[in-house]
């Protein structure tokens, strides 16, 4: 059973096709979907996918880094409360820094991480983060607010070797999905330096779809050619790695 432990399957770009793309990851044996949360505008629809699915989708709950905004940061974190009182979710997540898209926002998405993080050490739960050019910020804060109950995953790691490693000390696994078939994506030089117990997979789709659909709307169908990759750089069957990263996924989440 392939696991995707990262995929937008609520967002828009699959409005017209949801099903089919959700039936030919099972046509490959991607039964396991885990969703991570963007903000409160797609709560309802990624509520609506879980009652669908509900032996196949698990559901994060958090406020993404690039939705913080001044007007309704409050707002939002509000509604991420409300929503773990409400109901159970696997994750807090996405939840980080992100400084590509807006440097302007970053104390308050700072405050917004390290809420988001108290709140999962709170209710037991991993984190998912999104880091984009801000690992120093974001190393800074998980170190600030460290604790045993500590765990989750770097969703779309890009970082180099010492990067990865600082996460693993942190109890956290390593995301890993189109961009290690990247020409330049730099983590397939060093992935074999890291054991296959600290990684998942993910897709992040419909974004990052990896070689040969890079350009093109990723989906979960396409972690075969992630797998493809692990395959070459573990030297390990394709069997092994889809096992030891399904495996990784279930103790993370604590589910399935």
């Amino acid at each position: 059973m392939i696991t995707d432990t990262h995929t937008h399957l609520y967002v828009e770009e699959f409005d017209q096709d949801r099903d089919a793309v959700i039936s030919r990851g099972f046509e490959l044996g991607i039964y396991r979907h885990f969703l991570p949360s963007i903000d409160s505008t797609y709560t309802a629809a990624m509520l609506a996918l879980e009652e669908k699915y509900p032996e196949n989708i698990r559901l994060m709950m958090g406020l993404h880094p690039t939705h913080v905004k001044p007007e309704t940061v409050d707002l939002e974190l509000a509604h991420v409360r409300n929503m773990l009182a409400k109901k159970s979710f696997v994750a807090i997540g996405e939840i980080g820094i992100d400084l590509y898209w807006d440097k302007a926002t970053l104390d308050l998405q700072r405050r917004a991480f390290i809420e988001q993080i108290k709140l999962a050490q709170s209710y037991d739960l991993p984190i998912v983060i999104h880091c984009r050019e801000a690992f120093d910020e974001i190393f800074k804060l998980l170190e600030q607010e460290n604790n045993p109950k500590m765990r989750g995953i770097f969703h779309c790691f890009t970082g180099n070797l010492e990067q990865a490693k600082r996460a693993i000390s942190f109890n956290m696994k390593l995301g890993i999905g189109g961009v290690v078939t990247f020409k330049n994506g730099g983590i397939d030089q060093f992935l074999h330096e890291i054991p296959l117990k600290h990684i998942v997979l993910e897709t992040d789709s419909p974004y990052l779809a990896p070689v040969p659909y890079r350009g093109k709307r990723n989906e979960s169908a396409f972690i075969s050619e992630v797998i493809d990759k692990l395959v070459s750089i573990y030297n390990q069957p394709r069997k092994k790695i889809i096992e030891v990263t399904s495996e990784n996924a279930s103790f993370i989440f604590n589910c399935w």
